[in-house]
């Protein structure tokens, strides 16, 4: 590398280290009972750098993460960076077979594991055919497993110096595998670049600083959490508080041990948090920056939220994993004028409303969301041909369908895939969403289309009810009857305890289709 690149350079490790240079004696990182200072996590992180060198592992090579929110899945994030390699994080929902094709997509030399996902990883990996150079065991304290050694044990006694490794700004950091939900996941590729872009864009119109404590109880290995959130903080030299999993009570109790002033939860897990019995006990006046993404809040959500937190500002981050994940944002003083709205474009983003062909379509009219932006990745994973569709015309196509009004607001109508097309109408999923979220019985809410002899696709609505609360099909039927045209109106309801989703909280409706695939003519 010449001198002025790497006088130049700034990757995800140079980040961490600036930090620790700011903030040597600072809090960086708690996870249960571990508290790391910036001097000691960024001395762990080299050691494990080391380590992969030492091991034979070269630059470009994937790493695979497969572990739940821990302190080493925040050291390797960071090590593997400045080692040069590639971390591709796995979500620990997936079954073995999935997790096969990402290791062999992938074609992994390492594996990084904790304890309670061994079988599946070692299964995995005999289905995918290979010999990874290292396997390591990490989250907690455990025993060597044949070849598994334990993290903190295989990087002990390597050197704390920062490690000498040629990195330039377009090298590929993350490989993330898009949950699925249409077909065989698709690797994203983040560079360094796009993903420090990223962080300015999320730091700026998230108005973040480095005196915040921040709590990180969504899944690590998801994209919203990690970039949006986790990374953004360490570049500042903020205070995080990990939580391994996403349980309501904890992430309440956390907010009030350590005066926590931000949070982010999709929807559902603010509306979880909302129905705690712990919500009103909690001392939450900390709480100053408050984040949701994934899905539009409900308007009777966030008019709750406002209600019974009254110091906090509300945002709204729209994006997905290939932008890095942040598009357009929704400011404090926006959410109730432009309730439903997704926001404008964050700093380094442009984007715009455009027909089947890349025309941009008037201000008002319904068309797909693209944009260009130094978030971007730089394509898919050893799929050319999804790459080339996904960047057409030089812009990044979302899959998203959406409005921007006179003022510039998005408003995302549906994905493509999950409009409605019944009785020659095209119906809006998300409309009729937000309709349902209005009866005072209802918790939660998916709109889905399913196939109908008649109407070629049925709107029918699955609903959780509010905790204690009685709500029958016929009532919630009747209430949409009454205030929504008759082509939107639900052909059938159904009542059910739960929606599936997936670890970042979007709800699976693909799984939902499938369920009630099979409907009665009417």
């Amino acid at each position: 590398m010449i001198e002025t690149q790497r006088a130049r350079r700034n990757t995800l490790g140079d980040i961490l280290r600036r930090s620790r240079m700011r903030y040597p004696d600072k809090i960086a990182l708690q996870f249960e009972e571990e508290v790391l200072t910036y001097s000691e996590l960024d001395q762990l992180v080299n050691q494990a750098a080391h380590t992969f060198l030492a091991n034979g592992l070269q630059k470009g090579e994937r790493v695979a993460v497969l572990s739940r929110n821990s302190m080493d899945f925040v050291i390797l994030n960071f090590a593997l960076a400045k080692a040069g390699l590639i971390m591709v994080p796995i979500n620990f929902m997936l079954n073995t077979s999935d997790v096969a094709f990402i290791l062999g997509h992938a074609e992994v030399s390492a594996c990084f594991v904790a304890p309670e996902f061994l079988t599946v990883a070692q299964e995995a990996i005999v289905q995918a055919g290979l010999s990874p150079k290292l396997l390591s065991l990490i989250s907690r304290p455990a025993k060597p497993e044949g070849a598994w050694v334990p993290f903190r044990t295989l990087i002990q006694d390597a050197s704390t110096d920062e490690p000498e490794q040629e990195l330039f700004d377009d090298d590929v950091a993350h490989i993330l595998y898009t949950s699925g939900t249409e077909s065989r996941p698709k690797g994203v590729m983040l560079t360094h670049s796009s993903i420090l872009s990223e962080y300015v864009s999320t730091i700026i119109d998230g108005n973040m600083a480095h005196d915040d404590v921040a709590i990180h109880a969504l899944p690590l290995f998801h994209s919203a959490q990690l970039h949006c959130f986790l990374g953004p903080y360490i570049y500042l030299g903020g205070t995080g508080i990990i939580l391994e999993q996403v349980t309501p009570g904890l992430i309440l109790e956390m907010v009030e041990t350590h005066k926590a002033t931000q949070l982010f939860c999709p929807p559902t897990v603010w509306i979880a948090l909302l129905r705690s019995p712990d919500f009103a006990s909690r001392n939450l006046s900390s709480l100053q920056k408050c984040y949701y993404g994934a899905a539009i809040m409900p308007v009777e959500v966030l008019k709750e939220l406002g209600t019974r937190l009254p110091n906090a500002q509300f945002y709204n981050f729209y994006g997905q994993t290939e932008v890095a994940p942040l598009a357009t944002v929704l400011p404090p003083q926006d959410q109730i004028r432009k309730a439903g709205s997704a926001g404008k474009p964050a700093l380094n983003v442009e984007t715009k409303i455009v027909d089947e062909e890349g025309n941009e379509v008037p201000r008002g009219c319904v068309g797909e969301i693209v944009h260009r932006t130094s978030h971007a990745m730089i394509g898919y994973f050893r799929d050319e041909e999804k790459t080339r569709a996904a960047f057409k015309g030089g812009w990044f196509h979302s899959g998203d369908l959406g409005i921007m009004d006179e003022e510039g607001y998005i408003t995302i109508v549906d994905r493509k895939k999950d409009m409605i097309k019944s009785g020659g109408e095209n119906v809006a999923s998300r409309e009729v969403e937000e309709l349902i979220y209005q009866h005072p019985k209802v918790s939660e809410v998916a709109v889905i289309g399913v196939p109908h002899p008649y109407w070629i696709e049925a709107v029918t609505a699955v609903v959780v009810p509010k905790a204690g609360e009685t709500l029958t099909a016929e009532e919630l039927l009747a209430f949409c009857k009454e205030r929504l045209a008759s082509f939107k109106a639900p052909k059938y309801v159904f009542i059910t305890d739960t929606l599936p989703r997936n670890p970042s909280g979007k709800i699976l409706k693909r799984e939902l289709r499938l369920r009630y695939d099979t409907l009665p003519a009417t």
